[in-house]
Parts: C-alpha cells; sequence; structure tokens
C-alpha cells in the first residue's frame, strides 16, 4: 500500500529588510511603516540629482535606481507602497519629483507609476533570490526597468501627442547606457552585502511572502 506524502513546502526567501529585528506585530508594523517612509524618501531624494538632456523631456535621475533597490531590498508589498506614497505624495504637492517637481500634470508622471509597477515586481523577485548573485541581480534590474519605460514611454506619447517610436526615441533610447551602468553597480553590491552578512542562501522560513 503506498503512502502519498505532500511536498514540503518551499522555505520563505528573505529580503534584506527582513533582516532588521522586529519582536512582535505591532514592533513589525512599526518597522515596516518606518521602511515605506524611508523608501519614499530616499527615492524624493534621489529625484533632485537630475541632469537634463537636450531634446528630450525626460531628465537623467537617481530615482529609478532608488526605486528598484527599495523594491529589492523591501520585497514586494512594502516596495510598492512606499513607491505608492512617493508617487501621492508628489500628485498632493511635495516638490520631490524629478528637478523638484510635483503633482501628476506633467508629461513624465508615466515614469512615475511605472516606478510602483517596478518595485513590485523587483520586490517579487527578490524573494525568490533574485538579488543573490550577480547575473540574477542584472536581470532583476533589466525587468524594473523595463516595468518604468512600459509605463513611461506610453504615457509620454500620449501626454505629447507623439508616435511610440518617437517616444521611445525620446523617453528610453537616450537613457540605456545609464541603465547599464546601474545594473552593473547592483549587481556587484546587493550580492556583496549578502555575502558580508553571511545569508546568501538564507531561507529560515520566517519571512512573510506578502511583503
Amino acid at each position: 500500500m503506498s503512502t502519498i506524502t505532500s511536498p514540503t513546502p518551499r522555505p520563505a526567501v528573505r529580503v534584506l529588510a527582513d533582516l532588521l529585528p522586529a519582536e512582535g506585530a505591532a514592533r513589525t508594523r512599526t518597522r515596516d511603516a518606518a521602511l515605506v517612509l524611508g523608501g519614499a524618501a530616499l527615492t524624493g531624494i534621489a529625484a533632485q540629482f537630475a541632469v537634463p538632456v537636450p531634446g528630450s523631456p525626460v531628465p537623467v535621475t537617481g530615482q529609478t535606481f532608488a526605486a528598484l533597490l527599495v523594491g529589492i531590498a523591501l520585497g514586494a508589498r512594502r516596495g510598492a507602497l512606499a513607491l505608492a506614497v512617493y508617487a501621492g505624495a508628489g500628485v498632493c504637492g511635495i516638490p520631490w519629483f524629478a528637478e523638484g517637481t510635483s503633482g501628476a500634470a506633467m508629461a513624465t508622471f508615466g515614469y512615475v507609476l511605472g516606478l510602483v509597477l517596478a518595485a513590485a515586481v523587483v520586490g517579487g523577485l527578490a524573494r525568490r533570490g533574485g538579488d543573490r548573485s550577480p547575473l540574477r541581480t542584472a536581470g532583476v534590474m533589466a525587468v524594473g526597468t523595463f516595468c518604468v519605460y512600459a509605463v513611461g514611454v506610453p504615457y509620454l506619447a500620449l501626454s505629447l501627442h507623439l508616435s511610440l517610436d518617437r517616444a521611445v526615441t525620446l523617453g528610453a533610447a537616450p537613457y540605456l547606457v545609464g541603465d547599464a551602468l546601474k545594473a552593473a553597480l547592483a549587481m556587484g553590491a546587493l550580492p556583496a552585502v549578502w555575502r558580508v552578512l553571511g545569508n546568501s542562501r538564507t531561507d529560515d522560513g520566517q519571512a512573510d511572502l506578502s511583503r
């Protein structure tokens, strides 16, 4: 008589934020709230490092890199919430979009919305160990960057009444080299952080996969 055994559940993979200690539900909520607000603030600060691109309405900024790091470090739920707070606060008037702007009327607002999607996607990939090796980290950064463009470029085209090809030329093509450099930086830094912490394969089952 054969015995049917249920599959062993896959252990949860922690993201970097899960390494911060928090005992009890109240302290965990406080920690997560601080991480969300900190992620939003970090993105807002990084957005002020802006360099205009001649002929394009989209400047080079640090906000995309910051947003992807926030998503990877916090996980899907907290990362997306941090970027949603960043977007919502900017719409309400906090001048922390690129070049100190705010509001939803600008043609580049689609990139801000894309950051929310990107943070959720890269956070989910990090929860599956996507930030533990250089090649996987590069792939996660590439996917997150694509998410930003997938929302931002069509939004730019609609806002400025451009063809999609023209919007790609103005709002994506000039930034690909910079995106590759950011991916290279992340693929060196994130796996190194895990190695230093001694958690390159940390799967202790204590992480909350919904985060």
